[in-house]
């Protein structure tokens, strides 16, 4: 408000000199004056007073809308452009949750996949094209061999990168690099690539059925149809002799299909041997640069596991047992020689017999898949037998243990008297229980209590 000017007063008191003092005879004009103007000033001062608050209400009115307007603003300003670090924070949540939804999917796809139906469910499928490739093997050998041979490739493209996938997501992929996966891509080399080629005939002919037919005894390879594991390696160790068997002795017209046999009518041994020999000395330096030197420091700190080092950690092995004897810096020279000796023996009976002799050969093969079925019955019977055993065991301390529990819980199976005073001895409903369990623990077969091999 504005303040009003000063009136005029009255002093008698004072002195005659001075500013703003009236004498008597003025005293009446300025007493109407006086009044006049106190009228008019209480009058502005009401008006005044009225307009400045309504005033003074208005603009708080407009201030608080003009503030709810201006958080409106920029709350919308906030959600529709939000800063850089709000940008961060919210695509990383989104990040997270992704990734919590994605590992719940595989955590439910993995107990999905390893449940008791669908394990169930894949040993049946095994079994089936297990058991259908031997009798489809059979029936092409005896009406028509000349599709043995695509036979052998049709599975090995089935097989083969089956077996590299899981030992890679196993960490056993160094496994791949040993000679029976050499030889069989050596084979497929010679059938579809290079069929003229006497000197690939001669080393892949030599090597399935040295290496890696006896492999089948080295390896305890078995013939289980619903382990499609067990079936891979049975078959890279087996159908390469058979193949080439085939080729040699039983397709018709080989000559024309596969000219290298013009050029082979018998086998010269020292030829033989040193074809195999080079062939096998390549894959072994391969093998010593590319895996035992390179990878050296993820197979020493056990990331990674190759036959050598298989068969060094396997005591009960002989193998094992003869690598443990030799001094550590001495053991990879070892094993190669003792390949390189194994591999030489093995193609012996090869290079002298099979090769001339069709009986012969059959009963090399009969015999090799005659080692497969019997590791594979041995199988069925220990491993299926003795779990069977558990299973039996394991349901006998049940039943003694419950049994237990409810001689000690229940007076009544002694004859104890109940709770009114009267003898439960002869009670046809507990003597029905202790006779039915006693029974069942005599009908069950004594368990053998040898720990497993």
């Amino acid at each position: 408000m504005v303040s009003r000017p000063p009136s005029p007063t009255l002093r008698t008191d004072s002195p005659p000199s001075g500013g703003g003092q009236f004498s008597i005879p003025f005293e009446r004009f300025i007493k109407d004056e006086v009044s006049e103007w106190a009228g008019a000033f209480t009058l502005l001062d009401t008006m005044e007073t009225y307009f400045d608050s309504r005033i003074d209400l208005l603009q708080r009115s407009l201030q608080k809308h003009s503030d709810r307007l201006k958080m409106r603003a920029e709350e919308a300003f906030k959600i529709r452009a939000p800063s850089g670090d709000l940008l961060a924070e919210n695509f990383d949540r989104e990040v997270k949750n992704f990734k919590v939804k994605v590992s719940t999917r595989m955590t439910t796809l993995v107990t999905s996949w390893h449940s008791a139906k669908v394990v169930r469910t894949r040993d049946k499928i095994s079994f089936f094209f297990g058991v259908m490739s031997l009798l489809i093997s059979a029936l092409l050998f005896g009406m028509a061999p000349q599709w043995v041979h695509i036979s052998y490739t049709i599975q090995g493209l089935y097989l083969l990168p089956m077996r590299a996938y899981k030992y890679k997501k196993r960490s056993w992929h160094y496994f791949l690099f040993d000679l029976c996966y050499y030889v069989t891509i050596l084979n497929f080399i010679y059938i579809w690539l290079l069929p003229s080629s006497p000197a690939l005939f001669v080393a892949c002919y030599c090597l399935s059925h040295g290496s890696l037919a006896s492999a089948v005894i080295t390896w305890r390879n078995s013939l289980v149809f619903h382990d499609s594991d067990k079936v891979t390696s049975l078959f890279i160790h087996i159908y390469g002799p058979f193949t080439f068997t085939v080729i040699r002795h039983f397709y018709p017209n080989a000559e024309v299909r596969f000219p290298a046999l013009i050029e082979l009518p018998f086998m010269s041994p020292s030829k033989a041997l040193l074809l195999s020999g080079a062939i096998y000395l390549i894959w072994q330096l391969l093998y010593w640069k590319f895996v035992l030197i390179d990878r050296r420091t993820k197979i020493e700190s056990g990331q990674r596991t190759t036959s050598f080092s298989f068969l060094l950690n396997d005591k009960r092995g002989s193998i094992g047992r003869v690598l443990s004897k030799v001094p550590p810096h001495y053991r990879e020279a070892f094993f190669m020689g003792g390949q390189l000796v194994y591999s030489v023996l093995t193609e012996l009976p090869a290079v002298y017999l099979l090769y001339d002799s069709p009986f012969w050969s059959g009963t090399f093969l009969l015999l090799i898949f005659a080692v497969s079925v019997w590791n594979g019955g041995g199988f069925y019977i220990e491993v299926f037998g003795r779990k069977f055993e558990r299973e039996l065991e394991a349901l006998r301390r049940e039943l003694a243990e419950a049994s237990g529990r409810s001689g000690r819980s229940s007076p009544t199976f002694v004859g104890g008297p109940s709770e009114d005073g009267e003898s439960t001895a002869g009670s046809p409903i507990m003597h029905h229980k202790s006779l039915s369990t006693g029974l069942l623990l005599e009908s069950l077969p004594p368990m053998d209590t040898r720990k497993e091999e």
